[in-house]
């Protein structure tokens, strides 16, 4: 058995907005301006940063060293990680196990990344697809189609849902319905339209039950978090009031059910549930616990069976979930996706896990205020790759208490840059960079005119 884990806080996040995949920002930028912005919300300087995590899908290797860099090359040691679409959340669970068993008082994650526009496609053709095996199930128990493998694998489980419990394509609507309206309070968000139930339906068919406006997007963004020890947030009582404890996390890979032949199993409904079950436990609660969560919903099939595994809804009925209304702001259970989710704030691979944890610590602090739910003690966050990977993390207030809204100045007064970080996405000044970049350790050689270039997007 593993020893018991201390206590781990997330003190800063930061994000960029998320855009089109157009090749107009590189990941240098992206990965300086999420850092910058989170160390900035720390209130700390590099120099105070024990271990970097790069976390990125497509680029070359070392990428994270170039982008940390920028803040300092204080020699301290830089990891980069690639899991797929669970990138951004395995680099915070390694961010956490470093601090929590003694290895780190903080780290800082950064995930980045730069994509091609249209549906993921494999850059190694000479060597086996490490999802072959997943492929070749899917062909032998569903065929193959022209549509992109992805959007086959997970309306496939989204098929399997309505067959073996009577959900119907417009639940899964729905579900796309609502992150939509959610995105228009998210000021980072790559899409901000709202979209009638009718709109989603008719929108071009992609894989049934998917239509276009009930799949992801791929994205250009960047997204970062700084994790702290006990000591180090006692030794920092100036961001005390804004820490949020990682209550519970686990993360998961697969277990021999990924082969049962159910599609649903096919896109980690097994490993999902796994996850949630220990880090729930590891929290001390239940889903009834929970008010806002963050979960992966590349597409709304996806979703819908997310919710069944981490047991937000009954077994088989999710889609009654949806009916009643109790994944939005008009239901008396969850706001599930407040950011707008993977479907309209997009999803840029390296990115992703980490935007979803800055949202949740902006509801637990009370600063997303334009899209906060009432009584919020605990928020859950599910991040998942298929190949396979997931993590899902539980936070909480360190004082247990619900969060209560702070009004945009007042976010302002207390972090010192003049503005509410989740409700308005603004930049920062070269005076700002320079008070958070190392001040023993810093070459301008190595950020070049990263600087200049972010400033100029402002």
């Amino acid at each position: 058995m593993p020893r018991k884990a201390g206590p781990a806080y997330v003190i800063g996040v930061g994000m960029t907005k998320f855009i089109k995949p157009r090749g107009k920002v590189d990941y240098t930028e992206l990965g300086y301006e999420a850092g910058v912005k989170a160390m900035l919300d720390a209130k700390i300087n590099y120099d105070e940063v024990d271990q970097g995590v790069a976390c990125y899908c497509y680029g070359d290797s070392t990428c994270g060293q170039a982008v940390f860099y920028q803040f300092g090359m204080t020699q301290i040691p830089v990891y980069n990680v690639n899991n797929n679409c669970s990138t951004g959340s395995t680099g915070l669970q390694m961010a956490r196990q470093a601090v929590a068993y003694g290895a780190a008082d903080c780290v800082l994650v950064v995930g980045f990344e730069k994509m091609n526009p249209g549906s993921l496609q494999a850059y190694f053709n000479d060597r086996v697809n490490p999802t072959m095996t997943t492929s070749k199930m899917m062909k032998e128990t569903r065929g193959v189609t022209n549509a992109p493998g992805a959007a086959q694998l997970f309306g496939n489980a989204g098929r399997e849902y309505i067959e073996k419990y009577g959900a119907k394509d417009e639940d899964f609507a729905e579900i796309a319905r609502v992150n939509h309206e959610h995105s228009k309070r998210n000021p980072y968000s790559q899409f901000t339209d709202e979209y009638t139930l009718e709109q989603i339906q008719k929108s071009t068919m992609i894989h049934a039950p998917l239509t276009k406006l009930q799949c992801c997007p791929t994205s250009d963004g960047g997204a970062a978090a700084v994790v702290c020890s006990q000591e180090f947030l006692d030794s920092h009582p100036d961001v005390k009031e804004q820490a949020i404890l990682i209550a519970g996390q686990a993360m998961a890979t697969d277990s021999p059910e990924l082969f049962s032949k159910s599609s649903m199993d096919l896109v980690g409904f097994q490993m999902s549930k796994h996850a949630g079950q220990v880090a729930m436990k590891e929290a001390g609660i239940t889903p009834n616990d929970v008010r806002i969560v963050e979960l992966h919903d590349c597409f709304s099939a996806n979703e819908m069976c997310v919710i069944d595994a981490l047991g937000l809804s009954e077994p088989g009925k999710a889609h009654e979930l949806v009916r009643r209304g109790d994944i939005t702001y008009k239901g008396n259970k969850y706001v599930i996706n407040p950011s707008g989710g993977l479907i309209s704030k997009g999803h840029p691979l390296g990115a992703t896990g980490l935007a979803q944890c800055a949202e949740l610590v902006w509801h637990l602090r009370g600063w997303a205020n334009n899209r906060m739910k009432e009584d919020t003690k605990v928020c859950l966050q599910h991040n998942l790759g298929l190949g396979g990977a997931v993590v899902v993390t539980v936070y909480k207030r360190p004082d247990g208490e619900a969060s209560t809204p702070v009004s945009d100045a007042e976010v302002g007064k207390r972090n010192g840059l003049g503005y509410n970080p989740a409700t308005q996405a603004k930049g920062f000044t070269s005076q700002q960079a320079d008070s958070v970049r190392s001040r023993q350790s810093r070459s301008d050689w190595a950020l070049q005119d990263t600087q200049t270039k972010v400033q100029a997007r402002f």
